[in-house]
């Protein structure tokens, strides 16, 4: 925990180690506001890494359905598993990619001007954080889930994982991509306050910087991602307010995650049970094959049992892992208080809809359920519900609504 809350320091400050240089806010922020000074990014790509035995190859490939694969939960291990690339985009020109989403959200209150396509999996996270802010202002937008075992959905571009958000009629090659969830709601929040800015412009608020990672490995991060660009707009919130945001925005992406795998995995029963509840919502009759669906569901639910235990080792969680989540959820409802309905006041902020994105993809579980029991989350994540669902930040009328 200690070592996490080191790496909050660092990126709520900006000021991050990267290759014995450091990149300070005053470079590109001062008190959140963009200054005119963006990196240069050098773009590489890994080199192919040697195979692993094709049953291990295929159960971790299937188990990435309901969790952003091992990438989300367990670190090093899915990239262990496939060649990585670490840029996502070379220096051929994109192609715009061509696939029927699965569903259409269509909202009457979206006048934002933006064709949005989310490449996702249902009941990951890292996507359901996404999914919050968008229903959550009234974005209308189409949705394309990716199958899982042979990721067709993904091989149009070199960026491995999801989420990934397509923005159509914008940019040079007619399409803006936009990867990391943090990422998109930093941005699509930028263009909310000031719309008047290009939204290709916006993405080039936030590029990634090379670092070397474990291993020498070459890495990219987006040391800036939980920074909302404000420019010269008159900023409605403290600096106070913004950094507690950016502070539990990165713990869930730190922190609470690692708490969701290992506990509704937690046993084959309650693993089993997980990825029948999540073909159900993720619609994976649409997806997989009947063959392909059974084979998923059972031997994912088997693999991810068994990675569970292995991150549960991995995060230090305790013995019975359901202490660890209540553990967390105590810490958020404790940072809330009891005198704010959300850690944004009378609405929800950013780290308000990235915890209940988070959440909200292990909802129908039964780790979900004895966490209500448990801890005082229930109301506040109830409250949560009423706005996302009735698109609050998209009706100032309706955000009194909890």
């Amino acid at each position: 925990m200690a070592a996490s809350m080191k790496k909050v320091a660092k990126i709520i400050n900006l000021n991050i180690p990267i290759k014995n240089w450091t990149f300070q806010q005053s470079h590109l922020l001062q008190n959140g506001r963009l200054n005119h000074f963006i990196p240069r990014v050098r773009l590489i790509h890994s080199k192919p890494i040697r195979q692993f035995p094709r049953r291990l190859l295929y159960a971790s490939t299937v188990t990435a359905a309901v969790g952003c694969g091992l990438a989300a939960y367990g670190g090093n291990l899915w990239r262990r598993l496939q060649p990585v690339v670490l840029a996502d985009i070379g220096p051929e020109k994109p192609q715009k990619p061509q696939f029927e989403p699965i569903r259409r959200i269509k909202s009457e209150t979206d006048n934002s001007g933006l064709k949005l396509t989310l490449y996702q999996y249902q009941t990951c996270p890292f996507c359901c954080k996404v999914r919050a802010f968008l229903d959550y202002h009234g974005f209308s937008y189409d949705v394309v889930e990716v199958n899982s075992v042979w990721r067709t959905q993904l091989k149009w571009t070199k960026y491995p994982k999801v989420p990934v958000l397509v923005v159509d009629n914008v940019g040079e090659n007619g399409f803006t991509q936009v990867n990391d969830s943090s990422v998109i709601i930093s941005c699509l929040e930028t263009f909310l306050e000031d719309p008047s800015i290009p939204f290709d412009r916006i993405v080039s608020f936030y590029p990634p910087l090379e670092s070397e990672g474990k291993g020498k490995k070459k890495v990219f991060e987006y040391p800036n991602k939980y920074f909302v660009m404000y420019g010269d707009k008159k900023i409605k919130t403290t600096p106070d307010q913004r950094k507690e945001e950016r502070r539990w925005r990165l713990w869930v992406d730190e922190d609470l995650v690692h708490m969701l795998s290992p506990n509704i995995y937690r046993t084959p029963s309650e693993a089993l049970a997980a990825f029948r509840y999540f073909s159900k919502v993720g619609e994976w009759e649409k997806v997989f094959s009947a063959t392909e669906r059974t084979v998923v569901i059972y031997v994912g639910a088997l693999a991810m049992f068994l990675v569970g235990k292995m991150l549960k080792n991995k995060y230090k969680l305790k013995d019975d892992v359901r202490e660890s989540l209540y553990d967390d959820l105590n810490d958020w409802v404790k940072a809330v208080g009891s005198k704010r309905k959300f850690m944004g006041g009378d609405q929800p902020n950013l780290a308000d809809l990235n915890v209940y994105g988070a959440l909200s993809a292990i909802e129908g579980c039964e780790a979900f359920e004895d966490a209500k029991k448990n801890t005082k989350i229930d109301k506040w994540f109830s409250r949560m519900k009423t706005q996302v669902q009735s698109h609050a930040g998209a009706h100032p009328e309706n955000k009194k609504l909890s």
